[in-house]
């Protein structure tokens, strides 16, 4: 596949096996300019890189090689992972994120994320459900891709998982009271999904849990992001559980 080459020095210099690659992961680079973007993932002095850049036009630019571990996941558990870098492809997508103005993905941005990542899961024979947000993965940290970023349309051609209810029957369900004994439920149904219930140092366990709820809501429940769990969440939850294992 045809991309543009514009390579980045911030990779591990040891190749790694095509084995390896298991996971795709998507972010956006929250910077108001493409070209400040640009500089800042090649820049050596800035230790951060992906695999791929996509411009707003569409345009794929090729920062580092496939068989290199690029720089992008940083700190990151999903199952029983750490550190994603060394098993996954990075993929940059331009925009100015929710510290800027964040907004929608254009449409050219979006016919380039499914003709790469399809590409990329031929290629590497990626799981669907190995193709996560740098949110899933570091839900403390980050908010990238985000909620406008096109999960349910991107899942009717292979990637990344979704569920199967309906959005008619599950809007009737938000902001409802879930019960007590379901909040522990719909922890154990995140653990299956993937998402680490680990909680780290300097955080305390109500924070955590709401920054792991809102990460799971930018991905599954995008209209209301607000770290609460309801009847809506927990359904969902609870039917990714069981596609997903």
């Amino acid at each position: 596949m045809y991309t543009t080459l514009n390579y980045s020095p911030n990779f591990e210099i040891k190749k790694r096996k095509i084995n390896q690659i298991k996971f795709i992961i998507f972010h956006y680079t929250g910077m108001k300019k493409e070209s400040d973007a640009i500089s800042r993932l090649t820049d050596p002095y800035s230790k951060v890189s992906s695999h791929y850049l996509i411009r707003k036009n569409g345009q794929i630019i090729t920062l580092v090689p496939d068989l290199y571990i690029a720089w992008h996941a940083g700190h990151s558990l999903w199952k029983n992972l750490k550190y994603l870098n060394k098993n996954s492809i990075g993929i940059e997508i331009c925009n100015p994120g929710h510290d800027t103005n964040y907004e929608k993905f254009s449409k050219k941005q979006i016919q380039s994320i499914l003709k790469l990542t399809k590409f990329l899961i031929k290629k590497y024979k990626i799981d669907k459900k190995n193709i996560l947000g740098h949110s899933d993965i570091s839900p403390i940290r980050k908010k990238d891709p985000g909620e406008k970023f096109p999960w349910q349309y991107l899942a009717k051609f292979g990637i990344g998982k979704w569920h199967s209810i309906s959005n008619k029957f599950l809007k009737k369900k938000r902001m409802e009271k879930i019960e007590p004994s379901d909040e522990k439920k719909f922890y154990n149904n995140l653990s299956k999904i993937g998402y680490s219930l680990k909680i780290q140092k300097k955080i305390k366990k109500d924070k955590f849990l709401k920054l792991l709820t809102s990460a799971f809501q930018r991905r599954f429940r995008q209209e209301l992001i607000n770290g609460k769990i309801d009847k809506e969440c927990f359904l969902i939850s609870q039917n990714l559980a069981k596609k997903l294992n």
